[in-house]
């Protein structure tokens, strides 16, 4: 039980991404056949056809290639969050089969800061987690009692009544609640992906996310990935009155992260 750090990992990958995408786009604007279609696609020809598309605000290609991410260490109020992004696929732990025994949680960085505010929160957290673990004890007695009057021997009544005691329990769980899931998407909708959450406007975790998935594409997508990250890194902010004002520190942030995940590694 305790506080959990998040972590992302690039797990799968469409193989060589930008060939991939390169290879739609000299589709749509060549005679090409399917079986030369990956013929003489140089470094310097993907590339071009990829700065082409980029040029036209041709963004289907992109669609072509995707990427797969591991997460954890992430709060409910993160997945409610990202399941917003409908152009993706999401595998998430199971609070209906997976039993929350070890119970860890997300605390927020302005709640970390404060020491009492820490306290206070841990507390919650651990009343939280005893009153969740009671309630199922609670539930898959009872309800074990009622498989087997129903004729189940006691193994087959606990099984069942386990499954039907953690799908009731979990409503007292907290949003900060960790959690971990596995979620795919295609080039473009990470790029809209980045646009909304690398905002300094954006939740704090879900910002500390997208920063992670930018850093772990840009090395294999470089030339799809180039203008990626908010929208005011490329034009005006279009919080309208509600912008950070910050704009020339985030672009100086990106220009920075860029340079070092390109030439550093």
């Amino acid at each position: 039980m305790g506080g959990y750090t998040m972590l992302v990992n690039l797990i799968a990958h469409t193989n060589d991404p930008e060939k991939t995408v390169a290879a739609a786009a000299k589709l749509c604007y060549s005679d090409a056949h399917i079986e030369t279609l990956l013929d003489g696609l140089t470094p310097d020809k993907t590339a071009a056809f990829l700065q082409r598309l980029n040029d036209v605000g041709h963004a289907s290609p992109i669609e072509h290639a995707s990427f797969t991410f591991g997460i954890e260490g992430v709060s409910r109020t993160f997945l409610a969050q990202v399941t917003r992004h409908r152009i993706a696929s999401f595998s998430v732990q199971s609070q209906r089969y997976v039993r929350l025994e070890d119970f860890h949680y997300v605390i927020p960085p302005e709640i970390e800061a404060i020491p009492q505010a820490k306290a206070q929160f841990i507390e919650s957290m651990n009343e939280d987690a005893r009153r969740y673990l009671e309630l199922v004890q609670t539930l898959e007695d009872t309800h074990t009692k009622t498989f087997m009057a129903q004729g189940l021997d006691e193994k087959a009544a606990r099984a069942k009544a386990s499954k039907k005691a953690n799908e009731d329990a979990r409503f007292v769980l907290p949003n900060a609640c960790e959690t971990k899931m596995v979620m795919t998407m295609n080039c473009r909708s990470l790029i809209n992906f980045f646009q909304l959450r690398c905002c300094e406007r954006a939740q704090w975790e879900i910002r500390a996310v997208a920063d992670r998935m930018l850093e772990l594409v840009l090395p294999l997508a470089p030339h799809i990935f180039a203008a990626a990250g908010p929208r005011c890194l490329t034009g005006p902010c279009p919080e309208g009155r509600m912008c950070c004002g910050q704009q020339a520190q985030v672009r100086q942030k990106y220009s920075e992260m860029k340079e070092k995940v390109l030439n550093h590694g």
